[in-house]
């Protein structure tokens, strides 16, 4: 990487030091590929043109380190993620719990985690078969560009989900892929895809996501059957004469008395179970952008 270059992406990720991480990541790929882009045809155009004279002319074009971190501070507070409940902080607690019901944020995590046990799934078995085969294919002439299709695939896969995640859970991930230079050749792609970490960060977060997705479908799931149980329990046995419990041969129905105690009760788990579901949203954004963010 020619230095200059090197000095200028210093320079723009100290001045975003108090940014968000994406929003670092993103602001260092637009601003490498730019630099690297205007240096290549630069010497094309000028084949003894110097780094420096090309360079510097794009930098008075493109702006300085800290005018294109100002920028990007005013793109970002214009930017909005899926909305939450607002005004929250100043609610009750019991404002706040009755009021998930209309908190976008809660349907876009329960989506989320519905959703998450077919992308752990096909992440999962991408991931893992990839690994097998290029393992198996390493001594064949075809082993190392398997291999690189498949780091490239995995970087693909873990822009997706990063976008995937910013539409459901409301978290900020990065929209840009990670810079490569299109001027490398096979080997150096492919070597720079092994050393780089995020690589192997994305390939564990893919790994780790088919777990994952069937604790958050089962914890969904298993909650929301439980509160419909409930809630419609004078439906189910007066109606349909389904008793509450049977063992054996003896079956167990809901007492009159208790039976309004009981849609109550299935009523209150429907909301918690929609603020369980926030909370694992909010876990699972912590383990994303620990992988799938550059540090």
């Amino acid at each position: 990487m020619s230095e200059l270059i090197n000095e200028y992406l210093g320079r723009l990720k100290a001045s975003l030091s108090d940014a968000d991480p994406a929003t670092i990541q993103d602001a260092l790929c637009d601003a490498e590929e730019h630099l690297w882009t205007a240096l290549e045809l630069a010497r094309e155009e000028k084949p003894g043109i110097s780094d420096s004279e090309a360079i510097g002319a794009e930098i008075e074009k493109f702006g300085s380190p800290e005018e294109v971190a100002s920028a990007y501070r005013q793109i970002e507070s214009r930017i909005r993620l899926v909305p939450g409940t607002r005004g929250a902080a100043g609610k009750s607690a019991s404002s706040r719990f009755f009021g998930v019901f209309t908190d976008p944020a809660a349907y876009g995590a329960i989506f989320y985690m519905l959703f998450s046990i077919i992308t752990g799934t096909f992440y999962f078995t991408w991931a893992v078969t990839g690994l097998s085969l290029s393992a198996g294919l390493i001594v064949l002439i075809i082993g190392l560009p398997f291999l690189g299709i498949f780091l490239l695939s995995v970087r693909g896969i873990a822009h997706v989900e990063g976008r995937i995640l910013e539409a459901l859970l409301g978290v900020r991930m990065p929209r840009r892929p990670i810079f490569a230079r299109k001027g490398l050749s096979w080997k150096d792609r492919l070597m720079s895809l092994i050393k780089d970490p995020m690589t192997w960060k994305s390939i564990l977060y893919m790994v780790s996501m088919m777990p994952l997705g069937l604790i958050y479908f089962d914890i969904v799931i298993i909650n929301f059957s439980l509160a419909m149980w409930w809630i419609l329990r004078p439906v189910l046995e007066y109606i349909f004469d389904l008793p509450f419990a049977q063992i054996h041969d003896t079956v167990y129905y809901t007492p009159g008395w208790i039976m309004p105690l009981v849609v109550v009760w299935g009523v209150f788990w429907l909301f918690v179970t929609m603020h369980m579901a926030k909370g694992l949203g909010r876990m699972h954004t912590r383990i994303a952008r620990s992988l799938l963010v550059r540090d």
